[in-house]
């Protein structure tokens, strides 16, 4: 017997975009907070990074490039594709790092975590803490089923963070994503509303 019944929607349109961007607190006194146009010269000196550009497919040419991507960050919160948070110190110090939620699909229930930290802000744990507080507020805050987080197999530390910050690897995804140096295979980890 064929079901006619239509698939349901996981996260209804609007939801999100209805929704003022939360500032999340972070244990180690680190906050998930919206990206400021004053955050413009860390996002572009992250963009000059040689750690960040290896593993993310992320340049920015000038401060005004930056601004640009600030603009197109709250841009995307409206129309309900991705979430980025500046990971900073509580109570206004400045950005030290990125993560959010891109290729959002509030349809299906999904989303693909991407993270980095300017060099100052690596080797404390910043990462995991952002992870799992970005995760809360995507499974238990906005609704999404499955959250993904996906890396080269030649960085293991964001292999730690997948594990430390409970998502379970599912495999390794062949000549996945093409870096400066040629295509890597990935990592695929996984996160999904019934694993907690």
């Amino acid at each position: 017997m064929i079901n006619n019944d239509p698939i349901p929607v996981v996260v209804p349109a609007g939801r999100m975009a209805a929704l003022e961007q939360p500032v999340l607190a972070l244990p180690s006194g680190l906050e998930l907070r919206p990206w400021r146009p004053e955050d413009a010269g860390a996002l572009a000196a992250a963009g000059q990074d040689p750690g960040i550009r290896q593993w993310n497919r992320f340049a920015v040419a000038s401060p005004a490039d930056a601004e640009g991507r600030i603009r197109r960050m709250h841009e995307r919160w409206q129309a309900e594709t991705a979430a980025i948070w500046a990971i900073a110190p509580a109570g206004g110090g400045e950005a030290q790092g990125l993560i959010g939620w891109g290729h959002l699909d509030l349809t299906e229930g999904a989303a693909e975590i991407v993270y980095w930290l300017l060099p100052a802000a690596r080797g404390r744990g910043a990462a995991v803490e952002a992870t799992r507080a970005a995760s809360r507020w995507a499974l238990d805050e906005l609704g999404l089923h499955r959250l993904t987080l996906c890396h080269s197999v030649a960085n293991p530390a964001s292999c730690r963070v997948a594990a430390k910050a409970g998502y379970t690897l599912e495999g390794t995804m062949r000549s996945a994503l093409l870096h400066a140096d040629g295509w890597h295979d990935q990592h695929l980890h996984s996160l999904v509303a019934d694993d907690r």
